[in-house]
């Protein structure tokens, strides 16, 4: 059977590499590192197809340096031991023959697994480089992240998606007999979504399909052919990021059904419990907050209980939570106020607190007047003092306006009892 297209011309040396310029170009901060062979253990965090696996099968073959590869899919805490077994044999620390240990997929690896990699990588009898596309801070051991160096892939440009083409028509064995005119290409970059493996893939799809001498790839030939094998990529997993934006964007619309179809998607192409239940949880905040509050509550849970019991009782907790989280009161206030907040710093950059509001702990600063003219909520009447929060610059300057919903009418009214015409409520 053929090898995929983006198998096929996979780069072997670093100058076929296309992208990641920061990482590899000229000034590239892996460049004199691979170059000189002295590599640490590494942790590549990027999207699917933004050449993570590519760019630890060049620093090996580039290094001189024994490689080998687990996917934390299907690999277990033995299979770990059988290959720093084999590289305690084949090499030491600093030396030449220090292999390389490629684990794709490190954030799927349980706390024990990545334990068992602790030593291999503290002693040097193996370098690490992992590869991820979730963020390493909350997947990834704090004993084994502190022993390797992130680094960050983006999602190819539309220069490294046309260079790609123009490398798989001009490389590869198969595209280079034919008499391709690629006469236009935005399709295939929207498509891809800065996925060089699925460019590649929906590329070579196009080309196959084909029965004409000259193969004219235009953007509606694209969009038709793409629409009839959606299938194919959804079993590929290459629409991970698709299917999660449907998803989210089911539950903020209130629409449970397209909630629980989208989730049934994720379950069954194996998608990470803790994944979905994360992007939920920030959905709860996001999207709901004190329209809800105890939507947070509820979703917070289910992450730490999916996290617990795992696949297949998860899914039920996890429709469940979609379906409460997509039938409650929306509101996305508590994301505007602090979006404003942040937009009124950077505008305003340190002001200073008014002195009113400023800790005095020393006689000093009491003696400075800090503090002085406070008013304790708790010594006034329903324990509320009117007084200014705000530095003087931006006084009176509303930033969180409660959301049109039951719960949040009444934290208006709440507000506006409290703080009359101050900042319009």
């Amino acid at each position: 059977m053929e090898a995929p297209l983006a198998e096929r011309i996979r780069p072997q040396r670093l100058e076929d590499y296309i992208s990641q310029s920061h990482l590899v170009g000229p000034k590239g901060s892996l460049t004199q590192q691979i170059e000189k062979g002295i590599i640490p253990s590494l942790i590549f965090w990027g999207s699917p197809g933004t050449g993570k696996t590519t760019l630890a099968q060049i620093i090996a073959q580039e290094s001189k340096r024994p490689f080998y590869i687990l996917s934390a899919i299907n690999s277990g805490v033995k299979d770990i031991r059988d290959v720093i077994e084999k590289a305690k044999q084949s090499g030491g620390l600093f030396t030449a023959k220090n292999p390389i240990l490629f684990i794709d997929e490190i954030h799927r690896f349980s706390k024990s697994q990545q334990d068992s990699l602790l030593a291999a990588v503290e002693k040097g009898w193996i370098t690490l480089i992992g590869a991820t596309t979730e963020n390493p801070s909350f997947e990834v051991i704090p004993a084994l992240l502190s022993r390797c160096q992130v680094y960050i892939l983006n999602p190819f440009s539309k220069t490294d998606l046309e260079a790609l083409l123009e490398r798989a028509m001009t490389v590869d064995v198969v595209l280079k007999t034919k008499k391709i005119n690629l006469q236009e290409s935005e399709a295939l970059l929207r498509l891809s979504g800065g996925d060089g493996r699925k460019l590649l893939n929906i590329f070579e799809l196009v080309v196959n399909a084909a029965n004409e001498d000259e193969i004219l790839i235009t953007n509606n030939r694209v969009l038709a052919l793409v629409q009839q094998n959606t299938v194919l990529y959804d079993k590929t997993g290459e629409q991970h990021y698709d299917i999660v934006s449907a998803f989210i964007k089911s539950i903020r619309g209130s629409d449970p059904n397209g909630a629980v179809y989208w989730l049934a998607r994720m379950i069954e192409g194996g998608e990470d419990v803790k994944f979905i239940a994360r992007r939920m949880l920030i959905l709860a905040s996001e999207d709901i907050s004190n329209a809800n509050p105890t939507a947070f509550i509820m979703a917070n849970n289910t992450f730490q209980a999916v996290a617990t019991i795992g696949y297949p009782e998860s899914r039920i907790i996890l429709s469940q939570c979609a379906i409460y989280l997509a039938t409650s009161p929306k509101s996305n206030a508590s994301y505007l106020a602090i979006s404003k907040a942040q937009q009124i710093v950077a505008q305003t950059g340190d002001l200073p607190v008014p002195i009113h509001l400023r800790n005095a702990p020393t006689k000093l600063m009491k003696e400075l007047g800090y503090g002085e003219d406070y008013k304790y909520a708790h010594d006034y009447p329903n324990n509320f003092a009117e007084q200014e929060f705000l530095p003087d610059a931006i006084s009176n300057t509303p930033i969180y306006n409660p959301g049109n919903n039951t719960r949040e009418n009444g934290t208006r009214e709440f507000l506006k009892n409290r703080w009359k015409d101050k900042y319009g409520y």
